[in-house]
């Protein structure tokens, strides 16, 4: 069993991708990714998966369907399975994510959007 300690800002230096989730650790049956975003997501909700979204770098607003919820840098927020979400990015955002393993991350829809995380 290897223990690495991880650098996450090198970590984002080694891509340029927008909304591409990168595989930089697991713990149990979840993965910690991290993601440049930049520009409006798809509207989708996680079925069977909680989704924590983690702000690094800038201001994130998560649309729901009855309001907009801010993140700013340092502060995190756990979208419930099940919840509808859109996340817009208006300047380029440096997010980490704690999901299950089996998360896909337009999560009920199919899209361009639509990757596999990769490990970095």
């Amino acid at each position: 069993m290897g223990i690495d300690v991880v650098n996450i800002a090198e970590k984002f230096r080694l891509f340029d991708e927008q909304w591409s989730p990168k595989i930089i650790g697991e713990m149990n049956d979840s993965y910690v990714k991290i993601a440049k975003l930049e520009g409006a997501f798809v509207w989708h909700q996680h079925d069977n998966e909680d989704e924590m979204f983690m702000i690094i770098k800038g201001k994130l607003l998560i649309r729901l369907r009855d309001r907009d919820l801010w993140i700013n840098e340092g502060e995190f927020v756990v979208i419930p399975r099940g919840v509808e979400h859109c996340p817009v990015a208006e300047e380029e955002v440096y997010l980490m994510m704690l999901e299950p393993k089996t998360t896909v991350n337009t999560g009920n829809v199919e899209s361009e959007r639509t990757v596999d995380a990769n490990w970095i």
